[in-house]
């Protein structure tokens, strides 16, 4: 068997192998073949464990590097009918015990926690096969025990992380690894960040909120913002929070807004 970090190269020698039979698939398809062959949700996670087993240069100046790194284990916390993005602070409700366990867990160690949609709201007890493969790893700011016995816990997001693989726990927990953004600071992605504005005042005929002006710098922080002020729904949003290239994610968020996607008030 070949390593995984030859999936690029796996999946063109499927292809290949797959056109001499006169049957036709995209590249694309055949990334996701290879990952599933693999053992591997799909792409996205497999190019997540790919980035995370390339050595990493040391940074040029003394400061040390992050301590979140490819195969980290924590606790997950699954989210009902919202999706949480890199950047975003916010207060989320926690009533379920095991998702109160994940958060009790994090808190006594580094005060991390990954947040991770549910693929169908009405899950009371979701396992990982309820989950979407990719969420944010975000940092516990503070808690607050509620009257209805709840608890309201203040978390800020970052990165965008891939579940590896489960972790056996009395909670939900996983070896999760970064996902990097691609193109991030292209040329493309910063004309599409114009286009991104014209077509919100197009849609909205409002001029666009002074707050996403403050992104214009950060095509890929631009489009997460944006994504959730169109009325779109969970699995578009999941959608865009798993589309690691920035131009591509612009694209498609750009496609739903001359579309006619509405914008909530802002």
């Amino acid at each position: 068997m070949r390593d995984f970090r030859d999936a690029k190269a796996m999946a063109q020698t499927l292809r290949d192998a797959l056109k001499a039979k006169s049957i036709s698939v995209s590249y694309s398809e055949s990334l996701e073949l290879v990952a599933r062959t693999l053992g591997f949700h799909d792409w996205n996670v497999l190019s997540a464990a790919i980035q995370s087993s390339q050595p990493v240069a040391a940074p040029a100046n003394n400061f040390p590097a992050p301590s979140f790194s490819g195969g980290t284990v924590i606790p997950v916390a699954p989210m009902r009918d919202i999706v949480f993005f890199p950047q975003l602070i916010t207060p989320i409700f926690v009533g379920r015990e095991k998702t109160r366990r994940a958060i009790d867990s994090a808190a006594a160690n580094d005060g991390r926690i990954v947040v991770i949609t549910q693929r169908r709201a009405e899950d009371d007890d979701p396992d990982f096969e309820a989950l979407y493969s990719i969420g944010v790893v975000a940092d516990i700011m503070n808690r607050v025990e509620l009257p209805n016995g709840n608890q309201r816990v203040r978390v800020s997001c970052g990165k965008r992380v891939a579940v590896l693989r489960p972790v056996e726990a009395d909670f939900l927990a996983a070896e999760v690894v970064p996902i990097e953004e691609l193109r991030a600071l292209d040329t493309e992605a910063f004309a599409l960040t114009r286009e991104v504005f014209e077509a919100y005042r197009s849609s909205t005929n409002t001029v666009p909120p002074q707050s996403l002006y403050r992104y214009a710098g950060e095509p890929g922080v631009l489009a997460d913002v944006v994504v959730q002020l169109l009325e779109v729904g969970i699995e578009k949003m999941q959608q865009v929070l798993e589309i690691q290239d920035v131009v591509r994610r612009l694209e498609t968020i750009l496609g739903w807004m001359r579309a006619g996607a509405p914008a909530k008030a802002s």
